[in-house]
């Protein structure tokens, strides 16, 4: 089995042939994967069977990020689709100037080389992870899961083999085949040859490559996602926002996992929108004021509960005093990623904006829009709850970084 050195030496030597391709062929070429995955479709469900068929005891929210369907390789194919048509970053000038010794100054974008992913059972970030590095100029070492090596495989070979059909480096997109602990822990010390680490995944997957990896890391983050529902607020339009926020894909980090609401709309709204959530079976938990207001439905929830990221159908909910109070609750157990407030009042839409510290802040909407696709970036690598150099939805801006390109007339300095 390929060591990840020897993968790393690969990668890097593709990164640097990636470098002499030009927009239109890259293009072209996530054209032809986009209609390969469309082709290979039996071939990638089968995989995807096998991967299944030795999941099946584990949690549903689990099985349901592992799994692949028609619909969802066509996504992932449209994705691909939706990245050649972006703009390439490559090459982009940010902005440029004459200094005083008369030399010009140019600040360019350039790919970051050779990027490795470490994820989960999520067959879909490797179709992603692979678009968006590729059309960035960047090689990339994919390491997913065990319970999703088969499907994550066959994806791979699928894209691998539209760029060795088209005389490029199949090495610009590789895979680790051994899903050791060990292996893991080399990868992350692999400073010769990664120039950046992005975890995606489950908070304990993300908190140990923070902590153990000694190549620089871009943190994407947990979602520990909150709903507020202020005072002077639209109840149809609160409970539609939780629902869709909480129930049409609660496995994934963009979900809400916590409501907050206004103590003078509680008694009104919550038996509303606890009906709305029943038929999803979501399972509720809440402080002492929720209990006495929705009845024996309601679980009591613990100090535990506040941070806790449950990508699952439960929901905790919070009555809270004011507004103040609401903020507050937010910026102590989020975890900067996406946060949403329902209401009628312009003032206090605003200082939710500005006062909240997150990736993304909305106003009446879902924070399931929280994702590069709906953003327009096309695909995306992940969604970044740092601060350093990217943060939110990372698509190919994120995936570069600059050099400054300088010409001079023979200038030397005084």
């Amino acid at each position: 089995m390929t060591t990840v050195v020897e993968l790393g030496k690969r990668a890097q030597k593709a990164a640097s042939q990636l470098g002499q391709l030009g927009t239109v062929q890259k293009n072209k070429l996530l054209e032809a994967m986009a209609q390969a995955l469309i082709e290979k479709t039996t071939v990638i469900l089968e995989a995807n069977q096998s991967d299944l068929a030795a999941a099946s005891e584990l949690p549903r929210n689990f099985v349901d990020r592992l799994t692949l369907t028609k619909d969802r390789i066509e996504a992932a194919a449209a994705g691909l689709r939706q990245v050649a048509q972006l703009q390439d970053p490559i090459g982009q000038v940010d902005k440029a100037w004459v200094n005083a010794a008369g030399l010009r100054i140019a600040k360019r974008r350039v790919p970051l080389g050779v990027i490795g992913i470490i994820y989960e059972a999520r067959p879909n970030v490797t179709v992603d992870a692979a678009a968006l590095c590729f059309k960035s100029g960047n090689a990339v070492i994919l390491r997913g899961g065990k319970e999703a090596l088969q499907s994550n495989l066959q994806l791979a070979a699928v894209l691998r083999g539209v760029l060795a059909a088209n005389d490029v480096n199949a090495d610009a997109i590789q895979i680790i085949e051994d899903t050791s602990h060990e292996t893991a822990a080399r990868f992350m010390e692999l400073t010769e040859y990664l120039d950046v680490l992005i975890p995606r995944g489950s908070a304990r997957l993300i908190h140990a490559v923070v902590n153990q990896a000694k190549v620089p890391v871009i943190e994407t983050g947990a979602g520990n996602c909150h709903v507020y529902v202020d005072r002077n607020s639209d109840k149809k339009m609160a409970a539609d926002i939780i629902v869709n926020a909480k129930c049409q894909r609660p496995a994934v980090c963009n979900a809400i996992e916590k409501l907050l609401i206004h103590q003078d709309v509680a008694a009104e709204y919550l038996p509303y929108i606890a009906a709305k959530l029943a038929p999803y079976h979501v399972e509720l938990r809440g402080d002492d004021t929720t209990q006495k207001i929705l009845g024996t439905v309601v679980k009591p929830a613990t100090v535990e509960d506040w941070s806790t990221e449950y990508n699952d159908y439960i929901l905790a909910i919070k009555v809270v005093a004011s507004f103040e109070e609401a903020v507050a609750h937010i910026n102590k157990y989020n975890t900067k990623h996406s946060e949403t407030i329902i209401t009628n009042d312009y003032q206090r839409s605003q200082q939710f904006l500005d006062q909240i510290d997150a990736a993304a802040v909305y106003v009446n909407a879902s924070t399931r829009f929280t994702d590069g696709f709906e953003y327009g970036f096309g695909a995306e690598i992940g969604i970044s709850t740092q601060k350093l150099h990217a943060r939110g939805p990372m698509g190919l801006e994120e995936l570069t970084t600059t050099k400054y390109v300088v010409r001079g007339q023979g200038q030397i300095r005084k």
